[in-house]
């Protein structure tokens, strides 16, 4: 793509795409404080679970930058570092990378800067691992195409650097033409499918059409889609899946069709500290995302920004390590 940088760390700044603006300006943020950085998670400018937790690695590497710019002592940074992590409840990406990096901090700047780095690297590689085994494994699945892919939200570079992890698959079955076309839910609140994906589709020259998040499940029970492709926010260790909000629809229409529904995420997003789905924070998010401009003055809303799929309508989901099929769980660790 002809574009910056999705995130980048310049001269202890980070720079970011701001995903708000997109599809029709392309801005770039400087981020130089650890507020700007967490209002920048919150508002959706940087989004996308992976991006999230390099952001997060990166904004540690900014908060002690910060901290001896300013003077701040030990507790101070800590609970800096805090906000960073608590800026989105539910992508576990997010809070784990800052841990790992946070972790660093006693060691200096430097090697903070380093591991913050490695974080963003480990996260670009891993995406393409992802894309050509989950492929792979549709290709297994449902015959060598070209496939009619269904899938929701955004999950291609701008949400996870390299190739990305749903989208990523999408894009590595174009190239090996297996692909026929992408089906794409505009995904509320933020339209994130029709302002991102189909951007990022655009980019690519692959072929897609866009439908309303309502829509998609019945295109699939009319047979329009071969398989269903999504990315997740967190994996609990029962095999669970916290996606955006829209997701568990497709996936009953999945099953009811008999057609794969696969899931691709990073290791990183699967939390075995999270026994279930159930356990699982699910963001609310403020009423003006979907009230503002229809709904009368004063409405309320329920906006959750995520809901959970349970297990056993998951057919299988892949990671750059490993593919785990039909809930086989017993095998979590990476081999």
């Amino acid at each position: 793509m002809d574009t910056p940088d999705v995130l980048a760390w310049r001269d202890g700044h980070i720079e970011a795409l701001d995903q708000t603006a997109l599809p029709h300006q392309v801005r770039v943020l400087r981020i130089s404080t650890v507020e700007a950085l967490v209002a920048a998670i919150t508002r959706l400018a940087v989004r996308g679970a992976p991006v999230l937790g390099a952001a997060g690695a990166l904004g540690v590497a900014l908060a002690v930058r910060q901290a001896r710019r300013e003077g701040w002592d030990g507790p101070r940074l800590d609970a800096e570092i805090q906000r960073i992590a608590d800026a989105r409840p539910t992508a576990v990406n997010l809070r784990r990378e800052v841990a790992v990096v946070a972790a660093r901090v006693p060691e200096g700047e430097a090697a903070v800067e380093a591991a913050a780095l490695a974080v963003m690297s480990f996260t670009t590689t891993a995406s393409y691992e992802i894309s050509r085994r989950g492929a792979a494994y549709l290709r297994d699945a449902c015959g060598p195409g070209p496939l009619r892919v269904h899938t929701h939200c955004n999950t291609g570079s701008l949400a996870c650097l390299g190739w990305g992890t749903a989208l990523g698959v999408i894009r590595a079955l174009h190239e090996a033409g297996g692909l026929s076309r992408v089906i794409v839910d505009e995904t509320r609140p933020l339209l994130q499918g029709a302002r991102l994906t189909c951007w990022e589709l655009d980019q690519l020259d692959i072929e897609h059409r866009l439908v309303c998040d309502g829509a998609g499940p019945f295109l699939i029970s009319q047979g329009l889609a071969d398989a269903v492709v999504v990315g997740a926010d967190r994996v609990a260790a029962n095999g669970d899946v916290a996606n955006k909000v829209g997701t568990y629809g497709l996936a009953l229409a999945a099953h009811w069709a008999g057609i794969p529904f696969l899931v691709a995420v990073p290791e990183s997003t699967i939390d075995e500290a999270t026994p279930d789905g159930a356990a699982i924070p699910i963001e609310l998010r403020a009423d003006e995302e979907v009230t503002v401009p229809a709904a009368p003055v004063g409405t309320k809303a329920l906006n959750y920004a995520f809901d959970i799929t349970p297990a056993d309508l998951v057919s299988a989901v892949v990671t750059e390590k490993r593919l785990i099929q039909n809930g086989q769980w017993l095998t979590r660790q990476a081999r």
